[in-house]
């Protein structure tokens, strides 16, 4: 994974609406800790040379810039989940509204699948700490991508396409689910069989 390729997805969240205002950031794993973008830069105008290599205990190893401050949530991630490479954290306006109302996402649709199943909600928490942190791998068990209670959303991936594009289908099942709920619909949910076969053709998607 080069820097370039992490500075191509930020700036293609962001000029997809998926991390406005500056919020939002994203890393992957590295030798000795994660390359992580910096706190309070607009993504329109970050660099390689922006980007910051810090250790799992958030000191800077390499850039001139302060991490994220939600280093500790990525640090976390990258810590219990050693088969994810890349983390994803972003404030999504559909995934985002529904984290607002402290919903999951139901396995509504298969494409649930892609995150493990059911998107969790994460406990609330304040941005920035060690309690979101815990929160958020507490809730991602088991699962790819998980939603954080008043915040936004992250998702995780063995690379940084693979995370990129869970971003956005949890921000388009988000939408979905809103759709329904706002039609005043219940949705009906797909039960372990259903999933089980769904998870089955997906054994053979995409090749």
């Amino acid at each position: 994974m080069t820097a370039a390729e992490i500075v191509a997805a930020a700036r293609r969240l962001d000029a997809a609406g998926m991390m406005p205002s500056k919020s939002g950031n994203l890393s992957v794993r590295c030798d000795g800790g994660f390359l992580v973008t910096p706190a309070g830069l607009p993504y329109a105008d970050l660099t390689e040379a922006d980007l910051v290599q810090v250790d799992t205990a958030g000191a800077v190893l390499r850039g001139h810039r302060r991490p994220s401050s939600e280093w500790r949530l990525h640090a976390a991630v990258h810590a219990a989940r050693p088969e994810v490479g890349a983390v994803v954290h972003t404030h999504s306006p559909r995934a985002t509204a529904l984290s607002c109302a402290r919903r999951g996402i139901p396995p509504f649709h298969y494409m649930v699948l892609m995150a493990g199943g059911e998107v969790r909600c994460a406990e609330h928490a304040t941005f920035g700490t060690e309690a979101l942190a815990r929160n958020c791998v507490v809730a991602l068990e088991g699962r790819r991508a998980v939603l954080l209670a008043n915040h936004g959303v992250v998702a995780t991936g063995a690379t940084l396409a693979a995370a990129l594009t869970l971003a956005f289908e949890v921000d388009n099942l988000a939408g979905q689910y809103l759709d329904l709920l706002a039609a005043g619909l219940q949705p009906v949910l797909l039960n372990d069989r259903e999933l089980a076969e769904a998870a089955a053709q997906f054994a053979d998607y995409g090749r």
